[in-house]
Order: C-alpha cells, then structure tokens, then sequence
C-alpha cells in the first residue's frame, strides 16, 4: 500500500497528520489574516523551554509543553493588541525560552531525546493514544471555531467596527489565542516547534493567495493542510527522508505556486 497502513504506527502518523493538518490550517487562517504569525511561532518555542523544564521536574515533557504554551498564550492575549504587534518584544521573549530550553537541558541529560523530539517531531513515533489526542483536540478546536466564525472574521478585519456592534473583542482575542495555543501544543510532538509553520501559515497563506472569500478561503485551507498531510507521509513511506522535512518542503513548494498565481492574477 502507498501510505503502508497495514502498519499501525502509519495509521496512527496518518490520523494524527491529518488532524493537526485540519485544524492547524484553519487555526493559521484567522493567524495570518491577523498578522499573528510571529506570536504564533514564538508559542512553539515556549512550549520547548515547558517540555524541558518538566523533565527536569521529572514530569512528562507533554504536560509541560501545554502548560507553557497555554500560558503563553494567554499572556499575549492579555498583553493586548499593540504589544502582540511589537516585532522585537515578541522577539526577544522567544529568545528567552530558547535559553531556557537549553538550560534546562543542560540540567537534565538522561531523557534529554525527548525534548530534543519537541524541536523537530516524530510523526511516526506517536503512540495511539497521541493520535487520538491529536483528533479531540483537533474536533474541539474546529468546534469552537465554527461557534465564533462570524464575530471572529469581523473582529479580525475591523476591530473597531466589531467593538461598535457589541462583540467583546478582547475575550474574543482571549478565545482564539487559546485555541491557538491549544493546536499548537498537540501539533508540536508531530511535526516540532521548528516545523510547525508547515501546517500553520503555509496551507493559509497558499488559500489566501488563489481566493478572497473567507468562508472558501478557511475551507480551502483545511483541504490544503489534510493534503500536506497525505502527500508528506506518502512520500516519506516511498522515499525514506522524514515526513516533516517532506511537510515542511511540500508548504514552502505550495506558497510559491500560490505567490505565483497571485502575481499571475495580478498582472492579468
């Protein structure tokens, strides 16, 4: 077979892939027409500095990196608007988590492999009941989103309109930052906080590029991400080189086109 399902620990790579795909895309689809992009990787690196420090605390690196990234979240939620959008500020905070990460590492060499695994992945290490994390979590978030979609679409183009007609914008940015702490967290274990761009902006921004609409574009997006799913396990299976490099190479190969159509569009 293509994806080699009769293997389970393909299944289980397969259901969590296309679950983080799903959910990452849609998620990433209100990150960049936010102009959250860099808050939203700065999440995956708290989540590292959380994953060591719990190993350190001899805890497992999974409830430390949802806490982390949780917490983080919701600090920039809180933060507000003009802070999330200082460049340097967010910067620097991911700086520190990074040299948190390493000390932390420093501290605590004998199981340092699975903090080392929250940087890069390991699709096809995950267990069975990672993959049926990676679904409830994936479910619950695309749930929450359907329920805020129309609020959330105006308060991401016009905040101040949004403000006029009576939506709380403010604890509607406190929702979204932690359903997008949430992908985050499930989505880091399979794909790494390095790579996790591949699921979160690429698909997004690709949809963003072939159509305008925001309903098309959120759905788009979701059928983009399932399918860098699919095609990076697929040809990891075929191949043999890792399913995130093959993600991460299929995203970048998938922005190129959608950057070439756009121009292409824009010239005719």
């Amino acid at each position: 077979m293509i994806l080699g399902l009769e293997y389970a620990f393909m299944r289980q790579a397969l259901l969590a892939a296309s679950s983080i795909g799903v959910a990452a895309a849609a998620v990433g689809y209100f990150v960049t027409l936010r102009r959250q992009t860099f808050a939203a990787h700065a999440l995956s690196h708290m989540g590292f500095a959380g994953a060591a420090g719990a190993i350190v605390l001899g805890l497992s690196a999974y409830l430390g990196l949802f806490a982390f990234t949780l917490a983080a979240g919701l600090a920039l939620a809180l933060a507000g608007r003009r802070l999330r959008e200082r460049d340097v500020g967010i910067g620097m905070v991911l700086m520190f988590a990074l040299g948190l990460g390493v000390l932390f590492l420093s501290l605590y060499t004998t199981n340092a492999q699975s903090a080392m695994s929250i940087l890069f992945g390991s699709i096809v290490g995950i267990t069975a009941a990672q993959a049926t994390l990676s679904l409830v979590v994936a479910c619950l978030v695309l749930l929450a989103l359907a329920l805020i979609y129309r609020p959330l679409c105006l308060a991401s183009l016009n905040p101040e309109m949004a403000r006029t007609r009576g939506i709380a914008v403010a604890r509607l940015d406190l929702l979204f930052a932690v359903l997008l702490a949430a992908t985050v967290a499930v989505a880091v274990p399979v794909v790494g906080a390095l790579l996790i761009f591949a699921f979160l902006v690429g698909p997004p921004a690709a949809a963003q590029a072939f159509t305008r609409r925001l309903g098309g574009g959120v759905l788009l997006a979701m059928l983009l991400g399932l399918a860098l799913a699919w095609v990076g396990l697929a040809a990891s299976y075929a191949v043999g080189w890792p399913a995130s490099t093959w993600i991460a190479s299929l995203s970048f190969a998938l922005f190129l086109v959608a950057q070439g159509w756009r121009w292409w569009q824009e010239r005719a």
